[in-house]
């Protein structure tokens, strides 16, 4: 979706994340480019492996970011996640 260097990465872990080990999103950027960029470390995090339900997808994401629900939606629409009609599974987009 969005071309970047990893001196563009450095740049937002350094802005926006508290810490990377545990990782700890500060401020959730407010430009597209950066969000898309917040995110993608993000899903270093997020096992490609696993089907999460809702549930499961917060509590990792709560322990990320406390406004979860923003991250979660992020993750939707930039298409690094996808979920049923239901809301209720989620999972990788393989790409």
């Amino acid at each position: 979706m969005f071309d970047y260097t990893e001196n563009d990465k450095e740049k937002i872990i350094k802005g926006y994340f508290m810490s990377l080990k545990p990782l700890r999103l500060r401020l959730f950027p407010p430009k597209q480019k950066k969000q898309f960029i917040a995110l993608s470390i993000i899903m270093e995090k997020i096992d490609v492996n696993v089907e999460y339900t809702e549930k499961e997808l917060n509590e990792v994401l709560i322990e990320i970011y406390p406004d979860y629900v923003t991250i979660r939606r992020g993750l939707i629409d930039y298409q690094f996640m996808t979920r049923d009609k239901y809301g209720k599974k989620y999972w990788v987009i393989k790409k």
